[in-house]
């Protein structure tokens, strides 16, 4: 039985972390945006200490008492600020005056240092955008920008303005570019492998990203590093060969299937439709429409997908509401996909050399591994395909970064995770605009998962 509690005439007392202040009188108003306002007015405890002049050491007089109002926190959907008189002191000497020191005033702005903290806190979770950090804190954009830059600057910068030498020596690198701004714009991080971390980020996608990289951190802490997983840019593979050639360039599964499939399966399938009209066979070219996901999709996820489909899972849930149906996962993936092998040689072969490059990349020796590559380039070369005659020469081009991924067993798979966070973040902004800004919250976000309290994070200048 629910029981009413009754009228509460009583006050919880809590700190303000005003230290000096004494409220006085408390009202309410309205903001510009319409919000409601909490006012605190009061007066400002002056210390009994005698003032001195910082130019010619003589004692300051009381000239003036201005009035200020600081931000302070907000109660609910309320926001709050304090407003006092303070005192503005004069040398008669040189004429200099100084303001009263206020405790809790956050440096550079007029807020409090609890508000400022609370800000800091908001933005460090990297739950909220900026934009709702201003709406919670009742602040301006820019200024918690200012604010974030500020917090950010003293996590990963030095105070002459360069980045912080990571303390922890890295095992595996991973290197990739990444779309800046449009107009092929590009910049490229550098990350450890182990941990997520980026440990640089430069403009541009050339040689000299990975030159700067090395001479930030020194040859000593590279000399550490054992291998690094890219992509098929050749110009930071050269670089690295270049500067510390111990380090062994590693091409992963995932970049080497994907340049399989857009730049072979894909082609191969459109040049076999465009053949297929050009020779009256209007069914047949037809079929082959929306065919592209089958041809590039493994027989394990087919099944997968055949399976789900048995099971009568329900991909999108419809609405009655809304005059929706449940969309159920269609069969048949299966079996198209061996009609189609069965009616086009080409595309059987395309299928044995993915089962190939699955089981070559399976492989812990270099030797059973380098055999699967060059068996795959014998397949290549021999059906003439001028699809193929290039992965050929990608193989070939690439061989012993491809091999050396069965001595380094390493992936893309932190690198592309990154990449879909510098998406999700730039959209998240509606774009950066300001790209050392965007650079340092980059920093922040892929250590936001491994280190819970950022500022126990440790560097070394």
């Amino acid at each position: 039985m629910k029981k009413d509690l009754p009228v509460s005439t009583g006050f919880l007392k809590i700190p303000s972390c005003l230290y000096g202040f004494v409220n006085e009188s408390t009202s309410t108003g309205m903001t510009a945006s319409g919000r409601t306002v909490i006012r605190f007015s009061g007066s400002l405890q002056a210390d009994n200490e005698d003032v001195t002049c910082s130019c010619c050491s003589k004692k300051m007089h009381v000239n003036n008492h201005p009035g200020i109002t600081l931000r302070h926190l907000p109660f609910g959907g309320y926001l709050s600020d304090v407003s006092f008189d303070r005192i503005q002191y004069v040398c008669t000497g040189c004429g200099s005056t100084r303001m009263q020191y206020v405790s809790f005033k956050a440096p550079g702005h007029r807020i409090t240092t609890e508000l400022h903290q609370y800000a800091c806190d908001l933005l460090a979770c990297g739950t909220y955008t900026n934009k709702e950090v201003a709406e919670l804190t009742g602040l301006g954009r820019n200024v918690v920008k200012e604010i974030d830059r500020a917090r950010l600057q003293e996590l990963y910068t030095t105070p002459d303005g360069k980045l912080i030498r990571p303390e922890k020596y890295a095992k595996f690198l991973g290197i990739d570019e990444f779309k800046l701004h449009n107009g092929h714009r590009y910049a490229t991080h550098i990350i450890d492998m182990e941990t997520g971390h980026i440990l640089w980020i430069a403009g541009g996608k050339k040689k000299q990203v990975v030159y700067d990289f090395i001479e930030h951190v020194g040859l000593e802490w590279m000399g550490h590093v054992e291998a690094v997983a890219c992509d098929m840019n050749s110009d930071f593979q050269e670089a690295f060969e270049e500067k510390c050639p111990h380090i062994q360039p590693v091409f992963d599964y995932f970049h080497i299937v994907k340049n399989f499939n857009d730049k072979v399966v894909s082609e191969v399938r459109k040049d076999e439709q465009r053949r297929l009209y050009e020779e009256g066979n209007i069914e047949a070219a037809r079929a082959l429409k929306k065919t592209k996901y089958i041809l590039t999709s493994s027989r394990e996820t087919l099944q997968k997908k055949d399976d789900d489909a048995a099971q009568g899972r329900v991909i999108r849930k419809g609405s009655s509401l809304f005059k929706t149906e449940d969309f159920i996962r269609k069969s048949g993936y299966e079996d198209r996909y061996n009609s189609l092998l069965e009616e086009n040689r080409l595309f059987f072969t395309l299928d044995l050399i993915k089962e190939k490059l699955s089981l070559a990349y399976s492989r812990t020796d270099e030797c059973l591994m380098s055999e699967d590559i060059i068996s795959i380039m014998d397949i290549c070369h021999a059906t003439g395909n001028a699809h193929l005659l290039w992965f050929e020469r990608l193989l070939s081009n690439h061989f012993e970064g491809i091999i050396a991924h069965a001595t380094y067993d390493i992936s893309a798979a932190k690198i592309e995770g990154i990449n879909n966070k510098i998406k999700t973040l730039r959209r998240q902004g509606y774009g950066y605009p300001d790209d050392e800004y965007f650079f340092l919250k980059l920093f922040d976000m892929s250590r936001r998962d491994y280190v819970r309290n950022p500022k126990s994070h440790k560097f070394c200048d």
